[in-house]
């Protein structure tokens, strides 16, 4: 059965792209055919994926940008048009994370964290949008997180941020149904990448226990980021609405919908 969105020749746009699924995304899009347009804060972790992508033959171009500007994602698409043409696929992929219950954190790292996992989801949509219409078939992927599906003690930010693209993105999809332009929004489990260990933490935490608790954390995330990216893209080229990652956020989805008020004491017991 052939793909409803197939990738060969697309222009892809991955934030994050410098490591973790954004980077395991560039490349497998790469491997499917697509060109890219890679967009991280970090130079190092950009370049290793370009000259990962340019290794497989495909057109890529690379932009570091820190994603709580808006200016420079306002002036982006006319540089990534100028160089590469009309975009086909934008994955909002990038995001941080946020340690510690709500009590224990400052307003401006709450702030930086919506800066970079919400309101830079927002601000790249609204700059591609116009673009994105023009096309005769484009998807716009937005990545939320199993923490979009269920809210866990010290996670009030992350969780909130996550819940926060869901919402955008259905609301998107149901304001484009019917056209040209489809929306998918992903939720990963555990994947294993470095959000967990280059987390912020509240200032009022122990450094111990900040510690104590990224450990805890990473103990979750087993899926290879590689795997992850070809569920996504995989529900890419089906145009998935809700694209599910992994059998740790595929059980907790079903808990949540047999369960959504009293959902965590259920998954906090077999967490333990």
């Amino acid at each position: 059965m052939a793909d409803a969105f197939p990738l060969h020749d697309k222009l892809a746009l991955v934030t994050g792209a410098g490591s973790g699924i954004g980077a395991a995304l560039a490349i497998g899009l790469a491997r499917r055919g697509a060109r890219l347009v890679l967009v991280d804060r970090d130079p190092d972790g950009l370049a290793r994926t370009e000259a990962a992508v340019r290794a497989l033959g495909r057109d890529v171009g690379a932009h570091c940008l820190d994603l709580t500007d808006a200016a420079a994602i306002a002036a982006l698409p006319e540089t990534v048009a100028a160089r590469h043409g009309p975009l086909d696929l934008l994955v909002n992929n990038a995001g941080v994370a946020l340690a510690g219950r709500f009590a224990d954190l400052d307003l401006p790292d709450f702030d930086w964290l919506m800066d970079v996992n919400f309101r830079a989801v927002v601000r790249m949509t609204h700059a591609f949008l116009s673009t994105l219409e023009s096309r005769p078939a484009a998807q716009i992927v937005n990545l939320s997180s199993l923490y979009g599906l269920v809210a866990p003690p010290g996670q009030s930010a992350y969780a909130a941020s996550k819940f926060a693209v869901r919402g955008f993105s259905e609301a998107l999809r149901h304001e484009y149904a019917g056209t040209n332009l489809g929306v998918s929004v992903v939720h990963p489990g555990g994947v294993a990448t470095a959000i967990a260990r280059n987390a912020r933490a509240g200032p009022r935490l122990d450094p111990a226990e900040v510690a104590r608790g990224k450990r805890e954390a990473e103990r979750f995330l087993r899926l290879p980021p590689e795997a992850a990216a070809a569920r996504i893209l995989a529900g890419i080229a089906r145009r998935e609405p809700r694209i599910v990652v992994g059998r740790d956020a595929a059980l907790v989805a079903l808990i949540q919908r047999l369960m959504p008020v009293r959902y965590w004491s259920l998954i906090a017991r077999a967490m333990e």
